[in-house]
């Protein structure tokens, strides 16, 4: 479990591909212990368990159903990479639980710059899930926390202020860009038992 508040990120030190699967390895700044291999890193919004690390590189197996969902497999070596440790218990939640399993992948249509803020338009690829883009709504985008100031038909709107965008990748995004989106899974369980 996440809250998608990123302090972090890293850059692709190598990706090893095959035919379903990727093997990757990131550079980054977090520390880890050999206590920690096993455990849950999320990685542009996807929730990876660290392999092994040396030194700076930490390396994570990506499976074939995380490259169907997300934009992984256009992954590029030196491409930066949101990163966050798993939440542990009595932390400070200061944006919203994610999870890390994202539900699908959106494509930047716009970006508006007023004043400092990004205004940001995506369109949503798999469009049986616009039915949970609600305004006001919490929206995970490459693993960072953020609120849908807007709905329109097939895509949807966020503001991203310039605190943001200095600490994440967001600040890379231009108009065609691919972006990992998990929604808000409150109200994803909520459409499942009011149906």
């Amino acid at each position: 479990m996440f809250n998608g508040i990123i302090y972090d990120t890293g850059s692709i030190y190598s990706v090893n591909k095959t035919k379903k699967s990727l093997f990757i390895g990131i550079r980054s700044k977090l520390k880890f212990n050999q206590k920690d291999v096993g455990s849950s890193v999320c990685c542009d919004g996807v929730c990876l368990t660290l392999v092994k690390f040396k030194k700076n590189i930490i390396y994570f197996y990506i499976s074939n159903e995380t490259l169907i969902r997300s934009n992984f497999k256009l992954l590029k070596k030196n491409q930066i990479i949101n990163l966050e440790k798993s939440i542990s218990y009595g932390q400070k939640i200061s944006g919203h639980f994610t999870q890390g399993h994202v539900d699908t992948v959106a494509k930047i249509k716009k970006v508006k710059i007023i004043d400092k803020t990004w205004i940001i338009k995506f369109q949503i690829l798999n469009k049986s899930l616009t039915k949970f883009l609600i305004e006001k709504a919490s929206i995970s985008i490459n693993g960072v926390s953020l609120t849908i100031s807007k709905v329109m038909k097939n895509s949807f709107e966020i503001n991203v202020i310039p605190h943001t965008l200095k600490l994440t990748n967001l600040n890379n995004l231009k108009t065609k860009s691919l972006v990992n989106v998990e929604l808000d899974i409150f109200s994803k369980y909520i459409h499942k038992y009011s149906n």
